[in-house]
């Protein structure tokens, strides 16, 4: 069975997300984190500038749409969305006793096809 090109297609978008933000300091410790029907796309940790801080876990949600569509890549992540995220985030941290870690939620907008490939990363775009 051949995988569809929606999956093929976030997976590109996935790994673009990643390396841009490898580029950026962060260090990508997971990637399509599952709890139930709930996924976040990336997690990610970016270490702060003052070490005693320790840094950010990120939990990161990854769009990506072709130029020239109605709306911005992160308006797809609505309020049930954002639930699933959640959701997916609480049980990542109760599976590694993190419970109580300070995290975020970013979201990393891809827009756009070949040379013409804009990405916008969204630091804290919605609380959780």
């Amino acid at each position: 069975m051949s995988t569809p090109f929606r999956q093929i297609k976030g997976q590109a978008g996935e790994d673009l997300a990643a390396a841009w933000l490898e580029k950026q300091g962060y260090m990508i410790l997971e990637r399509n984190y599952r709890f139930m029907q709930a996924e976040v796309d990336l997690v990610a940790f970016l270490p702060a500038r003052d070490y005693e801080r320790g840094g950010d876990l990120v939990f990161v949600e990854v769009k990506w749409r072709r130029k020239g569509t109605f709306a911005p890549p992160e308006a797809a992540v609505g309020r049930d969305k954002q639930r699933n995220l959640l959701m997916a985030a609480e049980a990542f941290l109760h599976e590694r006793k993190l419970e109580g870690t300070p995290c975020r939620f970013d979201i990393v907008a891809i827009t756009g096809e070949g040379s013409s490939l804009e990405i916008e990363h969204i630091p804290s775009a919605f609380v959780g």
